[in-house]
């Protein structure tokens, strides 16, 4: 265990230097492949827009009293938050250990909860810029809308950090390339398309309701899709509630992993 760290990640003092350091290096790192990292998911969501939303959706009539288009971009939007936030972290942390440069931080004066701010600093900022591109590029096809800048910024941050945490956690975890994106493949992408992206609970046969009540991914989209054009299916106390305490589960699961050096020493 790093000496003193249990009374550094408690203390008031802040290495501030260290975190922007952590910053720095990792926003330099993001900066080398931009284009896998902002103009992919660009696009991605441009084509989106414009198949599901824009052809297709000028077939379908009003779906909750809004054009298809405004319905599903807050689905579009959250898919993209998702991809940004766990790519990011997981990659982040995987490369660190495969490059042995992790060392330098856990003998530096940082403190685990320093060391973990620092990751999540720069997940939240390329989910923010990426939803920003996603926004501008809907802007195009005039359907931007956001009623609650508050909450639309809380569940862009918020499903953000649930992430960029679990990325960690399967970063800290993966022994190779394949592993790293198995979660991404097999849970994160299936979850996200039958929470509510492209259509409403109400639309799924009876016996499938429950399903999408079950997943946490429905709440993140509903929340978002409340902020933007005001239209629920859910309670939205219940969706921050669910992503308070996942935030809550894994902040305290990572702690724990890089407390007892879990996947950082060999």
């Amino acid at each position: 265990m790093k000496d003193g760290s249990a009374v550094a990640d408690i203390g008031p003092v802040i290495n501030w230097i260290g975190l922007w350091t952590i910053v720095r290096r990792e926003w330099s790192r993001l900066m080398r492949v931009p284009v896998q990292a902002f103009i992919a998911p660009w696009i991605s969501a441009l084509l989106f827009i414009f198949i599901f939303g824009f052809v297709v959706g000028g077939r379908i009539a009003l779906i909750g009293g809004h054009h298809y288009l405004e319905f599903v971009l807050p689905g579009i939007l959250m898919l993209n938050i998702v991809n940004a936030a766990f790519l990011q972290s997981s990659s982040q942390i995987y490369f660190s250990r495969f490059l042995r440069y992790v060392e330098e931080s856990l003998v530096s004066p940082l403190s685990y909860a320093e060391m973990i701010a620092g990751v999540l600093s720069v997940v939240i900022v390329r989910s923010v810029i990426t939803a920003i591109g996603i926004l501008i590029i809907a802007s195009l096809f005039g359907v931007t809308h956001i009623q609650s800048v508050w909450e639309f910024l809380y569940w862009v941050v918020s499903v953000s950090v649930v992430f960029g945490l679990l990325g960690i956690i399967i970063g800290l975890w993966a022994n190779n390339f394949e592993q790293l994106t198995i979660l991404n493949v097999f849970f994160i992408t299936p979850l996200s398309f039958v929470g509510g992206v492209f259509n409403t609970v109400s639309m799924l046969p009876k016996w499938m309701q429950w399903v999408a009540y079950a997943n946490p991914f429905f709440y993140f989209i509903n929340g978002l899709r409340h902020a933007m054009i005001g239209f629920t299916e859910g309670s939205e106390w219940l969706g921050v509630g669910v992503t308070l305490a996942l935030a809550v589960v894994m902040s305290v699961t990572v702690w724990r992993l890089f407390s007892i050096g879990y996947g950082l020493r060999e």
